[in-house]
């Protein structure tokens, strides 16, 4: 791949898309063969790399809705890729379909015989149904892709000259990141509190978004290295890597923080209903899994990025951004998998399978949206502001 300073473009894309479809499809398939022989682990490993995948995604989405509900110019040469990114959402739509038929393999509450003898599970029968959460998912996914793509089609009608564009993203942005707010609460609550019904969190959903919005940045951090060194080190520039760092060191802080104040809470109060989730990630072999999160989730990039100098050196940036997105990776299987195998540590192959699968979809998908536009949105009235940036 290479970036045509002429047509603002990125070229020669094809390669690299095709590789990362063969990729994905050789892990579907090894994915389904392993479904055959393991159903429940299928579905299991298949939703953490759905729900991972699915999040890095809404960090891109929330990066297009933040900036352009404050305004900010920094980040408009990185808006193209962003609004790539937000556009993998259609096709993470549709690879959450499968879990649908796994949904007894999943959850404990689509179980009438439990609900039946289980006054809790009675009680949330009116919110946790099987009906009622498949029109939810769907709901939410068709919002996600309706921004997405609105937001996407203005900015290109933005570079073909249309001046009204700017302020209808705007508009649609303001109340895109209500909607925002409110649907990944139901996401994260749905996919991936629901697994175990009895228990809650009330900051949950913050949870789930800190952790997502850290991997889309994480993931834009190497996407915006990747374009420097194909070409566009000029529009893109070491201002751009250090203000991707800053956002990477606030939000590392901002996920230890949520994570953090959601453990205590639940530890000062030590109700049993609550204090149950963590013991799970405790005990049984999920201790090293827990004291990893902690120390390569947060200890290390805090202390590797609160320094100037790193967050401008992309060989330090590339890596740390890397080991985000595997943590948050990690951070996902912490959060699902406890809730199987009567709690104990299982990983299994299809873990790797539906990683591949997925990613390679997801990969092919974005690097071809990628070349199919100009990568820069050229029409933006405030573009060359943005290349002109200057930390300060």
């Amino acid at each position: 791949m290479k970036f045509d300073k002429t047509s603002f473009a990125l070229l020669e894309t094809e390669p690299f898309a095709k590789k990362a479809l063969i990729v994905g499809a050789i892990g579907v398939l090894l994915s389904v063969a392993g479904a055959f022989m393991d159903k429940a682990t299928f579905f299991q490993s298949y939703l953490v790399a759905f729900t991972f995948f699915t999040t890095v995604a809404l960090g891109g989405l929330f990066f297009i809705l933040i900036h352009h509900v404050t305004g900010a110019y920094w980040g408009v040469v990185m808006r193209r890729v962003a609004e790539n990114l937000a556009y993998t959402l259609p096709l993470m739509g549709l690879l959450m379909l499968p879990l649908f038929f796994g949904m007894h393999d999943l959850f404990h509450w689509s179980h009438e015989e439990a609900v039946a003898h289980d006054t809790i599970l009675q009680w949330k029968a009116p919110y946790l149904n099987t009906t009622f959460f498949i029109i939810r998912s769907v709901l939410i996914f068709v919002i996600w892709s309706w921004l997405a793509h609105g937001l996407r089609k203005l900015s290109l009608a933005q570079d073909a000259g249309n001046v009204e564009s700017l302020g209808k993203m705007r508009r649609k942005a303001a109340g895109g990141i209500v909607l925002f707010a409110l649907t990944v609460t139901v996401f994260a609550f749905d996919w991936l509190m629901s697994l175990d019904p009895h228990w809650y969190s009330t900051i949950f959903g913050v949870y789930v978004f800190s952790g997502g919005f850290l991997a889309g940045l994480a993931l834009l951090s190497i996407l915006a290295i990747l374009l420097r060194n194909r070409g566009a080190g000029e529009i893109i520039t070491a201002e751009h890597t250090h203000d991707f760092g800053k956002f990477l060191f606030a939000f590392t802080a901002w996920w230890a923080y949520i994570g953090g104040a959601q453990y205590f809470l639940i530890w000062y109060g030590n109700i049993p209903e609550e204090t149950i989730y963590f013991l799970q990630r405790w005990e049984h072999g999920w201790k090293g899994v827990s004291l990893f999160l902690v120390l390569f989730h947060f200890i290390i990039p805090f202390i590797v990025l609160a320094f100037r100098a790193s967050k401008r050196v992309p060989v330090l940036i590339v890596p740390i951004a890397g080991l985000m997105l595997f943590n948050h990776y990690v951070d996902h299987f912490w959060m699902i998998s406890p809730s199987f195998n009567d709690h104990h540590f299982q990983i299994s192959w299809m873990h790797l399978t539906t990683f591949l699968g997925i990613g390679g979809l997801f990969v092919w998908w974005l690097i071809k949206k990628m070349g199919s536009d100009p990568i820069i949105p050229v029409g933006d009235p405030k573009l060359q502001k943005s290349i002109e940036h200057t930390v300060r």
